[in-house]
């Protein structure tokens, strides 16, 4: 017999501010290269500093903050590297979720919420918000999977995936293409068209990538590529 989520215990403080930050990173509400002011981050979030360096080093080895000896935690620059391999892990994770997906599963609900808010974003001018719509909508997809392990990664590769998106600096740029994309993607899974609905999305996936790696290699050649501030 298995515990009920009720039964389970919570899980410890710094794990749950740990996670807190994660959807703040996955939100845009931290830019790549920004320094985080241990005292400040404390007051905000109510806890002591000692339990916010042990959030550190979660998100640290996590691959979202690093540690710079006198000058204290800054949140990561993806390099090159990471990016590529972040790209690797969503076609092998979300194409699969996708063409091995359940007619009737409710994630299905969730993506078209997500697509919905991305419109009215769009509509709005607001393209963090459609940013994060689309964070949302990719969740979504994984969690086409049923897999708990896998929504587990997968939110710690979208929040390394937004500070990858952060080196670009113009997110209409960016987003404003694959509102439209996901919203194809969406009636092809609506319609039970999975193999479609897979192809799309991998195809959507190399062409975000080289995007990405563009824009990165281009900023690192001119210099702006993100340092503490």
């Amino acid at each position: 017999m298995t515990a009920s989520t009720a039964d389970l215990p919570a899980p410890p403080l710094s794990e749950r501010v740990a996670e807190q930050l994660r959807q703040k990173i996955t939100a845009g509400e931290f830019q790549p290269g920004q320094r985080l002011s241990e005292q400040a981050l404390s007051d905000h979030l109510g806890i002591s500093r000692n339990t916010l360096r042990e959030v550190f080093r979660v998100l640290t080895k996590d691959g979202l903050l690093r540690h710079e000896p006198n000058r204290g935690v800054f949140v990561s620059v993806p390099s090159i590297a990471a990016i590529i391999d972040i790209y690797r892990v969503r076609r092998l994770i979300e194409c699969q979720a996708l063409a091995q997906a359940y007619p009737r599963h409710p994630a299905k609900k969730r993506m078209r919420e997500a697509v919905e808010a991305a419109l009215r974003a769009r509509e709005a001018g607001d393209w963090l918000g459609v940013g994060t719509a689309n964070m949302a909508f990719h969740m979504g997809i994984v969690q086409l999977a049923d897999s708990e392990r896998l929504n587990l990664l997968f939110a710690q590769v979208l929040a390394e995936l937004r500070l990858a998106f952060g080196l670009l600096r113009d997110p209409e740029f960016l987003h404003a293409p694959y509102v439209d994309m996901n919203q194809s993607i969406l009636v092809l899974t609506e319609a039970g068209d999975f193999a479609r609905a897979s192809s799309a999305l991998n195809d959507y996936l190399v062409h975000s990538e080289r995007i990405v790696l563009a824009v990165y290699a281009r900023q690192l050649g001119d210099g702006t590529l993100g340092g503490g501030r």
